[in-house]
């Protein structure tokens, strides 16, 4: 049977992580919706927690779940008895090394026929934005057909992905609408970093076959957390052929959901 439990704190990050500790299950296990998002009001006066609701399968009968034990304090180490020190061996010195100056920056490698202004575009206007934002990243882009796909390289990535990849979603429009200005044909632009798309990918088509199962299974409709129009098309392309269920989103940006609703005319 389905249950549910609803959760507060500071954040919704906070609330949802907060829940998935104390039911002791994984992010795929349960179906997060988010009844307030909260407010950090001024100076910390107005403030109202958020709160979401977390549903989860759990068995007909469900034994109590026991309040957490509090964490005790590790005894400390007992200290190692001093060990003499091994003799230094003789190290062989490395040959010296010669430094290559590094290449001057080009535009990133393109397809055959690519127009290499695009290029060179993505690659200044990123640049710039980069600077703006404080950060250090390089961006390599690649052509196929219309569509050119940008990876941005460096350290420290998670600032350039954000929260669910919410901060490349806004470089890749920022940038996307920079470069197809003033231009007759439009090329489309795919901004990536650290492979978080394919990840994100995998980790929504893992979420939309379990909450399938769960639908057909209990003969019940189940609404999935908002998400941007991405990633609802990616739920909606993994059920379209999965017996038993259909699907359609409902609300407005940006808390639009997907349903996966039960469909017995597909069985």
């Amino acid at each position: 049977m389905l249950k549910y439990m609803e959760f507060t704190a500071k954040t919704e990050d906070e609330a949802i992580a907060k829940g998935l500790a104390y039911l002791g299950m994984d992010r795929d296990d349960v179906s997060v919706e988010i009844l307030d998002r909260g407010k950090t009001g001024f100076l910390g006066i107005g403030s109202v927690p958020a709160k979401v609701k977390l549903t989860y399968e759990a068995p007909d009968e469900p034994a109590p779940i026991p309040e957490p034990e509090p964490v005790k304090p590790a005894p400390a180490p007992m200290p190692e008895k001093p060990q003499p020190a091994p003799k230094p061996q003789p190290r062989p010195q490395p040959a010296p090394r010669v430094e290559k100056p590094a290449p001057a920056a080009q535009p990133a490698p393109a397809g055959e026929g690519a127009d290499d202004s695009v290029a060179a575009a993505i690659i200044k206007f990123q640049t710039g934005l980069f600077q703006h934002m404080g950060v250090e990243a390089t961006p390599v882009v690649t052509r196929e057909g219309d569509t050119y796909q940008v990876v941005l390289e460096g350290e420290n990535m998670g600032a350039l992905i954000g929260h669910r990849g919410e901060t490349l979603d806004a470089i890749q429009q920022l940038t996307g609408y920079a470069v197809n200005r003033g231009r007759g044909h439009r090329v489309r632009i795919h901004v990536d970093a650290e492979g978080y798309r394919a990840r994100r990918e995998e980790s929504l088509n893992r979420l939309a076959r379990k909450t399938a199962g769960k639908v057909v299974k209990y003969r019940r409709n189940i609404t999935l957390e908002a998400m941007n129009a991405y990633e609802r098309h990616v739920i909606h392309t993994a059920l379209q052929e999965y017996p038993g269920v259909s699907t359609f989103s409902t609300g407005t940006e940006p808390n639009r959901r997907t349903v996966v609703a039960y469909d017995p005319g597909k069985q």
